[in-house]
C-alpha cells in the first residue's frame, strides 16, 4: 500500500515499517497509514535515542539515576511500536505512549526547575499526538494524563519535595531539548503525512462514489421534508432522458401523474416524518423525441436519513428510483392471460354442467323404458336376443348416466356451487348402508365385500350426502378392479379429531409411477387401470373434491398385483366443512412399501 519512491537508507526504512504494520489493519487505507505513521514516529525515535546513547557518554561522563531514567523514557516509543505491529492495537500503543511520554516529562521536569522547567511546554504535544490516532477518547485520556503530570509536579514543587535546580547535569539539560526539537520534528512531519494520506482517502472515496452514481441503472435522490429534491444522480439522463436540473425542486412532482401524487407523497411523508421504510409505484410523463409524452411506469424506495449526519445537507430521505415499466407491462399481460384462463375454465364448467343437465332427462327415459321391457310389462319379447339387447341398452344407460352424473358433481365442486349442508349422522349405519346397497353388484363380479374398522364411533358432523357418494365411488372403483375371487371392505375409525373413512380391495393395484396422477379429473393410471376397465377417471376427483370442501383430505396406498387401499379423512366436528373455511387439501398418495403391510392392513 506503500507510495514512497526514496532511495537508500530511507527506503529501506520504509520498507521495513511497512512489514511491521499489522495485517488487521489492512482492510482501510487510513486505519493502515495510522498505524504506519505511528510505528515509524515511534520506532525511529526510540532507535534515536539510543543512538545517540553514545554521544551523551561521550560528553556527560558516567550516569546517574536521573539520567539512567531519562534515557529509559526516551527510548521507550520503540519496544511501544513494537507492541503496536505485533497486536494491532493502536488504541492501546497511543495510550501507552502517552503514559511514557508525560511520566518522562515530569520526570525530567521534577530535576531541572520544578514549574520553571522548559520540559513541561512538552506536555502539551502529548494530547497534540493523541489527536492523531483519530479517537476522541483516546485524546481526552491523555489530556488528563499530561494535566496529571502537571499537577503532580507542581504539587511536589509547592510542597518543597523537588531538588533545587538544577539537580541534572548540564548533559541532560542539552540533550533533552534536542532529543524534544527532533520528535516534535517528526510529529510534524507524520500530522503532514496524515493530512495529505486522508485527502488521496477521501478524493479515491469521491471518485468510486462518482464512478457508481454515474454507471448505475437507477436513480439517487435527496429530498427534502416538503419531498423537494436537493439532490440527484447522473442516472435521471439514461433513465428519463432528461437534465438532473428538470427534475429538482418540484420538478419530480409536477411529472407525476395526478392520481399517483398521494400516494408518492405519502411515502415520502412516512420515511421523513416517520422514520420508516417506504416504497411506491407511479407513473410519469416524460417528452419523447417526437414532442409526445409518454408514460413511465417508476418505483421508488424511500430510507430516511439521520439529522445529525453531515453528507446530508438539506436532505432528510435517500430514494432509489426504478424504471418498471416493462414489467407492468409483463403483470399486465399477465393479468389478461389469468382472466382469459379463468373464463375459459369457468366456460367448460358451465358448458359441462349444461350438457350434463340436458342428458339426464333422455337417459332417464332410457333407462326407464329399458327397464320396463326388460321386465315385459306389455308382453314378453318374441326372441331372447331382444332381451339381451334391452339389457344392454338399461346397462349402457345407466353407465351413461354415472358419467353423467359425476360430470355434474364435478363442475359443480370446481365451479364452488356445490352445497355442503354439515348435519350429525351416525357413519356405522351409512357404511352398512353402501355396502348393502353394492352388495349385489360385488355379487355380480364373484366379490365379497365386508365391514371392518372401528364400530364404536361419535356422530359425525358432515354432509350426509356427499359422504355416502365418497363411499359409493370408493367401492365402486374398488370393485371394477378387483378380479373375481376377491374382496373389498369398507369401514371407519377415529384419528385424534378426524374419522378415517376407507376401501379396501385385494385388486390389480397401482404402480407406483401412475400413483401421482390419480386425483385429477379424466386421468385414469395406464398401468393396471388400463382400457379393459369402464369409465372416465371420474370417481376420485369427485372424492377428492368432496373431501376438500369438508375440510379433509384423501390418502391413496396401493401396490401393482397387490390391492388398494383409499382413505379419506373428514373432520368429526365439521368445522371445515363451513363454507367461508372449506378448502381442497393436498392428496397424499404413497405405494405401499412391502407386501406384509398390506396384509397387516387388511387384517
Amino acid at each position: 500500500m506503500s507510495e514512497y519512491r526514496h532511495q537508500g537508507p530511507i527506503a529501506s526504512f520504509d520498507r521495513f515499517v511497512d512489514g511491521l504494520v499489522h495485517a488487521r489493519a489492512a482492510a482501510d487505507p487510513l486505519e493502515w497509514r495510522r498505524h504506519r505513521a505511528f510505528i515509524a514516529t515511534h520506532l525511529f525515535a526510540g532507535l534515536l535515542a539510543l543512538g545517540l546513547l553514545p554521544v551523551w557518554l561521550a560528553f556527560a561522563g558516567p550516569t546517574g539515576l536521573v539520567e539512567a531514567v531519562a534515557l529509559i523514557g526516551l527510548a521507550a516509543p520503540a519496544p511501544i511500536a513494537l507492541y503496536v505491529s505485533q497486536t494491532g492495537r493502536l488504541k492501546a500503543g497511543h495510550l501507552a505512549a502517552t503514559t511514557a511520554a508525560a511520566a518522562l516529562l515530569a520526570w525530567v521536569a521534577a530535576f531541572t526547575g520544578g514549574l520553571g522547567s522548559y520540559a513541561l511546554f512538552g506536555l502539551g504535544i502529548v494530547p497534540m499526538e493523541a489527536a492523531l490516532s483519530g479517537r476522541r477518547d483516546v485524546t481526552r485520556i491523555s489530556f488528563a494524563v499530561a494535566f496529571a503530570a502537571l499537577v503532580l509536579v507542581a504539587g511536589l514543587d509547592q510542597t518543597g519535595l523537588l531538588p533545587a535546580a538544577p539537580a541534572a547535569p548540564s548533559g541532560l539539560r542539552a540533550f533533552i531539548p534536542f532529543f524534544a526539537v527532533v520528535y516534535t520534528g517528526a510529529l510534524a512531519m507524520r500530522m503532514e503525512a496524515l493530512h495529505r494520506a486522508s485527502e488521496e482517502v477521501a478524493r479515491k472515496r469521491g471518485l468510486h462514489y462518482r464512478l457508481l452514481a454515474e454507471n448505475i441503472s437507477d436513480i439517487v435522490t435527496g429530498h427534502a421534508e416538503n419531498a423537494d429534491i436537493v439532490f440527484v444522480t447522473p442516472a435521471v439522463e439514461r433513465v428519463l432522458g432528461v437534465a438532473p436540473d428538470t427534475i429538482r425542486g418540484d420538478g419530480l412532482f409536477r411529472m407525476i401523474h395526478v392520481a399517483d401524487r398521494p400516494a408518492y407523497l405519502t411515502a415520502v411523508s412516512d420515511a421523513v416524518r416517520r422514520g420508516l421504510t417506504s416504497e411506491v409505484e407511479f407513473r410519469l410523463k416524460v417528452e419523447s423525441e417526437t414532442g409526445r409524452g409518454r408514460w413511465l411506469w417508476l418505483e421508488m424506495r424511500c430510507r430516511p436519513l439521520a439529522a445529525t449526519d453531515p453528507m446530508a445537507g438539506d436532505a432528510r430521505i435517500v430514494a432509489v428510483t426504478r424504471d418498471i415499466t416493462e414489467r407492468k407491462a409483463q403483470e399486465v399481460e399477465l393479468q389478461r392471460a389469468r382472466e382469459a384462463a379463468e373464463e375459459a375454465s369457468h366456460a367448460k364448467t358451465r358448458f359441462l354442467a349444461n350438457v350434463s343437465h340436458e342428458l339426464r332427462t333422455p337417459l332417464n327415459a332410457i333407462i326407464g323404458f329399458s327397464e320396463m321391457l326388460g321386465a315385459e310389462v306389455f308382453g314378453p319379447l318374441a326372441d331372447p336376443r331382444q332381451r339381451e339387447y334391452v339389457k344392454l341398452i338399461h346397462e349402457s344407460g345407466s353407465h351413461l348416466l354415472q358419467v353423467v352424473n359425476d360430470i355434474l358433481d364435478m363442475s359443480k365442486i370446481e365451479a364452488g356451487s356445490f352445497d355442503v349442508v354439515p348435519e350429525p349422522f351416525d357413519m356405522v349405519n351409512l357404511i352398512d348402508g353402501v355396502r348393502q346397497m353394492m352388495a349385489h353388484q360385488a355379487a355380480e363380479r364373484g366379490l365379497t365385500i365386508g365391514l371392518a374398522g372401528d364400530f364404536d364411533l361419535p356422530e359425525v358432523v358432515a354432509d350426509r350426502r356427499a359422504c355416502k357418494q365418497i363411499l359409493i365411488n370408493l367401492v365402486s372403483n374398488a370393485i371394477k378392479f378387483t378380479d373375481r375371487g376377491g374382496s373389498v371392505s369398507l369401514g371407519a375409525r377415529r384419528e385424534a379429531d378426524q374419522v378415517a373413512i376407507f376401501v379396501r380391495d385385494t385388486g390389480i393395484g397401482i404402480s407406483e409411477k401412475d400413483l401421482a396422477r390419480l386425483g385429477t379429473p379424466f386421468v385414469q393410471a395406464d398401468s393396471g387401470y388400463d382400457r379393459r376397465h369402464e369409465g372416465t377417471g371420474l370417481g376420485l376427483s369427485v372424492v377428492k373434491g368432496l373431501a376438500g370442501l369438508h375440510g379433509g383430505s384423501m390418502r391413496i396406498e396401493s401396490r401393482l398385483g397387490e390391492g388398494t387401499c383409499v382413505t379419506v379423512h373428514l373432520p368429526i366436528d365439521g368445522e371445515g366443512a363451513r363454507p367461508e373455511t372449506a378448502a381442497p387439501r393436498i392428496v397424499e398418495i404413497k405405494p405401499v412399501s412391502d407386501a406384509r403391510d398390506l396384509e397387516k392392513k387388511r387384517a
